[in-house]
């Protein structure tokens, strides 16, 4: 009789991702770096399994298949930044095509699906995130993927993964989450009936300010095909040396995000109860703070002010770091855009680091009381 192998804790699959690669050779507990772009060949018809890296490259299918296990997926695509992550997804669908989309996200994404509506003739209707009615009114026979981001940027609003998947599911349509803000850790879009997983791994799977690379994760071996060719033919690839470092980070990661986490639910209850803080957004988990400063708290003194925490345009890395989304992120966005989603010129959004959390509190505080005079 055998026994079904264990499954391994997330932890306990992160903190051992690459080893035993190279048993057979070095035994090598930290996977290695293999910078080559050219693989012998015996002969004719005969591979080791890489031929080119824009294919295939050893130390990022190590961490492609890291990435497949952290969401549950059937495989996951490696590659240069998050929004050429993003780009890959979009590379599923055709000129005409019509995606909804939530009504809060990253600003970089409104660009593209402005550029895609522009120039590719792809068709964009928004969402609220909440209502599922709408949602499936939405829905027409031109309609082939929801996209969404939750918790949101900046606005930090929460969308259930899991009803909404029974909405696209029943309509026959793809859903698409972005979870760069909780990871893997916190929740798991494909486990909730998602089809694709899309990561800027710029931020806390990285998690260090210091690598730029995105991921796409496949629930369903037909969307895997087919991002695999399409990836293979448009090349934007991460690096061997970004993918061993991206592959490091990760070992970290739930560590990381237990700091990030406890740090935030501190401020959370710090800012609230400040005076020159009009308003506090979290959504209950995570390292991500938005808030909102009260009349008469000056932005820029305010920046000006900060010692510990950076002004600062990303996210999710040890040190932590403040966005102005209305100038920032989200500065494409015309001004009534901006108003109607809340992105007002006095909302920042504080990615909580991981810092002795006194300091934290310390330095937001003085700089509050320095932009308030």
């Amino acid at each position: 009789m055998t026994t079904k192998p264990t499954k391994l804790h997330l932890e306990t699959l992160l903190a051992q991702a690459g080893n035993r690669t190279d048993d057979e050779k070095t035994g090598a507990i930290s996977a290695p770096i293999y910078l080559s772009t050219a693989y012998r060949h015996a002969g004719l018809g005969q591979s080791t399994g890489f031929d080119y890296p824009r294919e295939a490259q050893p130390t990022r299918c190590i961490l492609e298949k890291t990435l497949a296990q952290m969401e549950n997926g059937v495989a996951a695509f490696a590659l240069s930044s998050g929004m050429a992550a993003i780009q890959l997804v979009f590379t599923l669908f055709n000129s005409g095509d019509r995606i909804i989309i939530s009504d809060d996200l990253y600003g970089g994404s409104y660009r593209f699906f402005d550029l895609l509506h522009d120039h590719y003739h792809l068709n964009f209707t928004v969402w609220d995130g909440q209502d599922q009615q709408q949602l499936a009114a939405a829905i027409d026979d031109k309609t082939v993927a929801l996209w969404l981001e939750t918790p949101s940027n900046p606005t930090m609003k929460v969308i259930d993964i899991a009803a909404t998947a029974q909405t696209t599911q029943s309509h026959g349509i793809k859903l698409i989450v972005d979870n760069t803000f909780y990871t893997p850790l916190i929740q798991k879009p494909l486990d909730l009936g998602a089809d694709l997983v899309v990561h800027s791994a710029t931020k806390y799977l990285a998690g260090h300010n210091d690598i730029l690379a995105g991921t796409v994760v496949a629930k369903h071996q037909t969307d895997a095909d087919q991002l695999a060719f399409n990836l293979v033919t448009t090349g934007a690839v991460l690096d061997p040396f970004d993918a061993w470092l991206l592959l490091r980070s990760l070992k970290t990661l739930p560590l990381r995000m237990r700091q990030h986490e406890a740090n935030a639910q501190t401020l959370v209850k710090v800012l609230t109860a400040n005076s020159h803080v009009a308003k506090v957004l979290y959504p209950g988990r995570g390292g991500m703070i938005s808030f909102y400063l009260a009349p008469g708290v000056d932005v820029d003194t305010f920046l000006r002010a900060l010692k510990v925490v950076s002004f600062a345009e990303s996210l999710g890395g040890v040190e932590s770091l403040v966005t102005v989304p209305a100038v920032q992120t989200h500065a494409d966005l015309s001004e009534a855009e901006r108003q109607a989603k809340g992105i007002t010129a006095n909302l920042l959004r504080l990615s909580t680091g991981i810092e002795n959390v006194a300091d934290l509190q310390a330095d937001l505080t003085q700089a509050l009381t320095a932009a308030a005079k």
